[in-house]
């Protein structure tokens, strides 16, 4: 990073450093949920299209697990790094990058290893259905066998947005986006001379797309990020930095895989009611991205900048992080909630879904999008407390909206539907339901955490 980005992190008004900071990070995180749902649209036009999209839907938990590893290793470094700069450590910031790239290795071999033995087992788990399992374990061995894309470009966008360079992470990240894109029908339906790869050629363009994101914002580090030294001896393993990355960032991949979960448990519980029930579920899910991690772009600004801020001590400037990340985030979440509750029957007409299916998404939009608002709160708040080196209570917050208060509510009203699909809106409110209870939640955790760690600065 440049002095110039560094005096702008301590310096700039917090309303419009979070702006300038943020806009490029959402529009990133928007375009990362570009990918699944660009290859939903496509494969819903396919022969079978309802059963394609039931067999993405199945392999999607671990394609958020894949995610959640990388932005998990990266949220560390991000908090590790912004910190060590505000502190102006120079040595110790290129140490946490060169230990990242390390990280990133490692985890790219264990989703390599998935690939080649975990996957049949992992998709026959949750169907019977002999041809989505087998277009679900074709899909999804190919993105696992190739993961260093998504890996590591979890890691250095990370890095460049640890370090301000927020527009760089963006247009590696649209890069990656407009390819896949680009080859999702030319490899699905088999156009310009390549053959029809179904849902296969739907897991090879999102693997080249990542590949690309990742390529070009490697070169944006190496060219860019002057504030990092980038000698290999910041490569080699130091125990006491990895355990500070993961201090922080095993409370962010644990929400983030969370996610994965939440989502492998909704199959399952959906699945023995009705097939539909999973396909309208795991569509909607996507659609929903879009606004979630628009949020949670605007979380990934609130922590480098609070935490830069609490590297220099600048109570002031922590608290008006905090202010203005709560407020920007239920801007987003209010928008969303507006577009769903207006747009979601057009939204929904884009795929091709049998009529049953079809309604039943458009009622998992307006229903549950009542509970985007109270979402914004504890996605905004765990911002702040990853800022603040409070990791475990930005898992609490995770464990609750995701798990405790999700999956054992879902299955109690699954019982109330039994084989009638015109009830299918009483699940739906599971999820209104776990992010009232949450945010209640994250408010109270708030005010201990500005108690024990701000009011004392």
């Amino acid at each position: 990073m440049e002095q110039k980005s560094i005096q702008k992190m301590g310096t700039a008004p917090i309303k419009k450093l979070m702006l300038s900071m943020g806009f490029p990070v959402i529009l990133s995180m928007m375009l990362q949920a570009l990918y699944n749902i660009v290859d939903s649209a496509f494969v819903s036009n396919m022969a079978d299209g309802e059963k394609a999209l039931n067999a993405l839907t199945l392999a999607f938990p671990v394609q958020m697990l894949m995610v959640a590893a990388g932005i998990g290793t990266g949220v560390g470094v991000n908090v590790l790094l912004a910190k060590s700069l505000g502190g102006q450590n120079r040595e110790k910031a290129s140490m946490v990058a060169g230990n990242a790239i390390f990280l990133g290795a490692v985890i790219t071999f264990v989703f390599l290893l998935f690939g080649l033995f975990g996957v049949k087992p992992y998709i026959t788990s949750q169907t019977a259905n002999s041809d989505v399992s087998g277009m679900a374990v074709r899909y999804l061995r190919i993105c696992c066998i190739c993961p260093v894309g998504v890996i590591f470009f979890g890691i250095f966008e990370k890095l460049l947005q640890a370090t301000g360079l927020t527009t760089h992470s963006t247009a590696a990240q649209v890069s990656g986006a407009l390819t896949n894109i680009i080859l999702d029908p030319i490899m699905i339906y088999g156009l310009l001379g390549c053959p029809a790869l179904g849902v296969a050629g739907a897991a090879y363009a999102t693997v080249i797309g990542q590949i690309v994101s990742f390529v070009i914002a490697l070169l944006f580090h190496f060219k860019s990020n002057k504030s990092i030294d980038k000698a290999p001896r910041y490569i080699r393993p130091q125990a006491k930095l990895i355990k500070g990355i993961y201090a922080i960032g095993v409370p962010a991949m644990i929400a983030q895989a969370l996610m994965s979960i939440m989502t492998y448990g909704i199959n399952v519980i959906l699945g023995r009611t009705d097939e539909a029930l999973v396909t309208a579920y795991g569509l909607y899910y996507k659609i929903q991205q879009f606004i979630l991690f628009a949020a949670f772009g605007l979380r990934d600004t609130i922590t480098p900048i609070v935490s830069f801020s609490h590297g220099t001590r600048n109570k002031e400037r922590i608290a008006d992080g905090i202010r203005y990340g709560i407020l920007y985030t239920l801007i987003i979440m209010v928008i969303g909630t507006l577009v769903l509750e207006i747009f979601s029957v057009p939204i929904c007409s884009v795929f091709k879904l049998s009529g049953v299916t079809e309604t039943l998404c458009i009622s998992a939009a307006r229903i549950i999008s009542i509970g985007f608002v109270f979402a914004g709160i504890s996605v905004a708040l765990q911002g702040v407390f990853q800022a603040l080196g409070c990791g475990v209570a930005s898992l609490v917050l995770s464990v609750c909206r995701q798990l405790i208060f999700v999956l054992p509510v879902a299955w109690m009203f699954t019982r109330f539907i039994a084989s009638n699909l015109g009830n299918a809106w009483i699940v739906w409110l599971t999820f209104p339901i776990a992010e009232i209870i949450t945010a209640a939640i994250a408010v109270g955790l708030m005010f201990k955490i500005y108690r024990d760690k701000i009011a004392v600065l």
